[in-house]
């Protein structure tokens, strides 16, 4: 994660091959040393099809929003629907093995239904020529066709930190499990980030609060929206406390566990959830990260970025308000100090991302449920 599409975790070369976009990359693979550029991510900030709208006023830079036209005419939807035939979302799971279950607050399959089952979901997409999937959920919106996610799942660079580009063929599936969509698939046809974002690369942690996005999906197959196909979404909080408790979701393709690698939940087939104190993730020395990285120690890898950071979770219902997103993986040892995951069993991994703000979120939201 940042390996996100979460890939979050120690390498594990016996896996199907999957990208691992820059950004993501970078807090799992230690910020290795890349020589990056912005001009392109620029660039594509202002391509065709994509709206920069700046705060009134000349505002701060957390109120510039894009607005991306993803698929908006029939002939773009049929088009992505065609892309994601039964054979190539199945490549991109991972092998399930014989391995004993094992769950924990660290990591566990969902599997209690309510309202997880309907509202959180699979996102699909290519990215750089190379198909992937995060996590994305439903949340209230004017149009009832919104979805909050990871920005670097709407929007990525390549392998070396450099050329922003937007994902494209992206096929939203609430409640997707082992090759299901219960509720129909969605395409979406717009997204929506902070122009932030596309100045990202591989090495400068200050870009990480940004790593939020939203994207607005069509009618499914059966001419639903996504509010008549699912009911009621998730609700969405701004500026919550980081550290109340938190459940935390996502459609893993790994798990940083070894012993966990190969169940079910950590191949891309089913959800996932991880449920603990939310801890702040300050970054090292040299790549001190900007307030609000918020999470929960986790196992989820990559596959689960975008994913809900829901507090006031209710497992009977299956209902929160979404506080942030999955977005990166963070070692941190018992003082909340960043750490190396050789350092042993004290330095415990976290999976962590944004907490979402009135000041950055909200233009975001604002924006992308007024899209149709």
């Amino acid at each position: 994660m940042r390996d996100t599409h979460a890939r979050t975790g120690a390498p594990h070369a016996a896996r199907a091959p999957e990208r691992t976009p820059a950004p993501r990359r970078r807090a799992l693979v230690r910020r290795a040393a890349v020589t990056s550029a912005v001009a392109c991510a620029l660039t594509a900030a202002f391509a065709p099809g994509v709206v920069a709208a700046p705060a009134p006023d000349g505002g701060p830079a957390e109120g510039k929003v894009l607005t991306h036209a993803a698929a908006t005419t029939a002939q773009d939807e049929k088009q992505v629907r065609a892309y994601w035939t039964p054979a190539r979302i199945a490549a991109l799971n991972t092998q399930v093995k014989d391995v004993p279950p094992r769950a924990g607050k660290d990591g566990a399959p969902w599997g209690k239904g309510g309202a997880v089952d309907t509202t959180v979901g699979r996102l699909f997409f290519t990215d750089h020529g190379e198909d992937s999937s995060c996590t994305a959920t439903a949340v209230p919106s004017a149009n009832g066709s919104t979805v909050v996610t990871a920005g670097h799942c709407l929007n990525g660079t390549d392998l070396a930190g450099e050329h922003n580009q937007w994902q494209t063929h992206v096929l939203y599936v609430p409640g997707y499990r082992d090759g299901k969509a219960p509720l129909g698939t969605f395409v979406v046809r717009w997204s929506v980030v902070n122009s932030v974002w596309l100045e990202n690369d591989q090495i400068h942690a200050r870009f990480d609060a940004h790593d939020q996005g939203f994207a607005v999906v069509g009618r499914n197959e059966r001419g639903q929206t996504l509010r008549q196909a699912t009911g009621a979404p998730q609700g969405i909080s701004y500026d919550a406390p980081g550290d109340r408790p938190a459940v935390q979701f996502g459609y893993p393709r790994a798990a940083s566990d070894p012993a966990r690698e190969g169940l079910p939940e950590y191949t891309g087939r089913e959800a996932a959830y991880c449920q603990g104190a939310p801890r702040q993730y300050p970054g090292t020395p040299d790549h001190a990260e900007p307030a609000g990285i918020w999470g929960a120690a986790c196992v989820m890898g990559g596959g689960a970025s975008g994913g809900p950071r829901l507090g006031g979770f209710s497992a009977a219902t299956g209902r929160g308000e979404v506080v942030g997103v999955n977005t990166q993986s963070a070692f941190m040892d018992a003082a909340g100090k960043a750490c190396e995951e050789s350092a042993g069993s004290g330095c415990v991994r976290h999976l962590v991302g944004p907490q979402f703000t009135t000041a950055l979120t909200k233009p975001l939201h604002d924006r992308a449920e007024r899209l149709s």
